[in-house]
């Protein structure tokens, strides 16, 4: 799908009573909903199976017409909390991940059976910033999300908190979706809050109106996007704006819109906020790489390598590297800086940090004739690589 909806699009919405631009959900054949904890859970934190039944009981009308739906579900450390006997969620990570390790099994039993009533199997499917940001990893994620809606299965989504660090993680799961929109090649994502969509203000102040429909950056320009979301939760209404860029700019629509309206969105009434795509689909795994590694250092380079990669699509070869800042193993995803220390480019890098200084300038041949053969790789291969700025 390319930037925005076409007229002939809008059209036949309108004849339908439907929202403008609206049309693309409803037309979409794969779509990804996901579903935040303060739509999950009780004021107490505990989970709620009435909201989970309800979220099930929506998504499961939109799967009988014949759309393929993945769950992208938060809430399994919310539902370790009452199990665990906090009093909250906890902060850190050891709790973290003993919350989300009592919760997920319960969370995706819960999933199980209300899915069943409308004769749907659901597949539990935990993944992590690092297993997905490399070559192998994306594939494999890839290949098992691609069969399970061949063969008719919800996947349900979620990060695997219990492994995850804090060094390398997605952070939220709208970000997630965002990404697991872009890996199965959806044609809609929607994102369920507690907030019904987005305002020109603060939701609670008198005056305040909602934004139905974003075409482009410009209608956010003066809009205060503010909030860290729920006591049980980690997002908030900005990280559901920066998924929707994110989603928008890898030509998938984007709908914020709250939970207990989720039939109705589903459906393409007018209901929360429409994010229009804004760029063409990219082809590549790359959006992941731009978006969903923590990097662990940083090269820099200087100002032919900088313009090798930008403009000439090229790899990093150690001849244009002048410095190396962390500590990085190889495979690590990492920052390319110019020589101002402004980020031009993220990659996977094939060498440790504790390597690179004695390759600083020299050639592939220079690099054969030093370390042998099979030590002339590139610093960051081209297919491994996405810019971010152009200089």
């Amino acid at each position: 799908m390319s930037g925005t909806v076409g007229e002939s699009v809008d059209d036949g919405v309108r004849a339908a009573g439907q929202t403008p631009g609206r049309g693309a959900l409803t037309a979409a054949r794969r779509i990804v909903v996901k579903i935040g904890s303060s739509s999950l859970t009780r004021a107490d934190g505990a989970l709620d199976p009435a909201a989970v039944t309800a979220v099930a009981d929506a998504l499961a009308s939109r799967r009988g017409d014949g759309t393929q739906v993945v769950l992208v579900s938060s809430g399994a450390i919310a539902a370790g909390i009452t199990p665990l006997g906090l009093a909250s969620r906890p902060r850190d990570l050891a709790t973290q991940q003993a919350a989300a390790s009592v919760g997920q099994g319960l969370l995706v039993a819960h999933y199980t059976r209300a899915f069943a009533t409308h004769g749907l199997t659901v597949a539990q499917v935990l993944l992590t910033a690092e297993d997905v940001i490399r070559r192998g990893q994306y594939k494999n994620a890839q290949r098992a999300l691609e069969r399970l809606l061949a063969l008719g299965i919800v996947p349900v989504v979620n990060e695997n908190d219990a492994v995850a660090t804090d060094e390398i993680r997605f952070g939220d799961n709208d970000r997630l979706a965002a990404l697991v929109a872009h890996v199965v090649q959806a044609d809609a994502l929607v994102l369920l809050t507690d907030v019904d969509g987005l305002y020109d203000g603060h939701p609670k102040l008198p005056g305040s109106r909602r934004i139905a429909r974003v075409t482009s950056a410009a209608d956010l320009e003066g809009v205060v996007v503010t909030g860290r979301g729920s006591g049980v939760g980690t997002g908030g209404m900005t990280t559901k704006v920066d998924a929707a860029v994110t989603a928008t700019g890898a030509g998938i629509p984007t709908l914020v819109a709250g939970a207990a309206d989720a039939g109705r969105a589903l459906g393409g009434e007018d209901v929360g906020t429409w994010f229009e795509a804004t760029h063409p689909r990219p082809r590549t795994r790359r959006l992941w790489l731009a978006h969903a590694a923590a990097t662990r250092g940083r090269l820099v380079l200087d100002d032919g390598a900088v313009r090798a990669i930008t403009h000439g699509k090229r790899s990093l070869l150690a001849a244009g590297v002048v410095g190396v800042e962390g500590v990085f193993e190889a495979g690590d995803p990492v920052e390319l800086a110019d020589s101002d220390g402004v980020v031009v480019a993220r990659g996977l890098v094939a060498y440790a940090s504790e390597e690179l200084p004695e390759r600083f300038g020299l050639t592939t041949q220079q690099q054969r004739e030093e370390f042998g053969d099979g030590r002339d790789r590139a610093v960051v291969h081209r297919d491994d690589l996405v810019v971010v700025a152009r200089r």
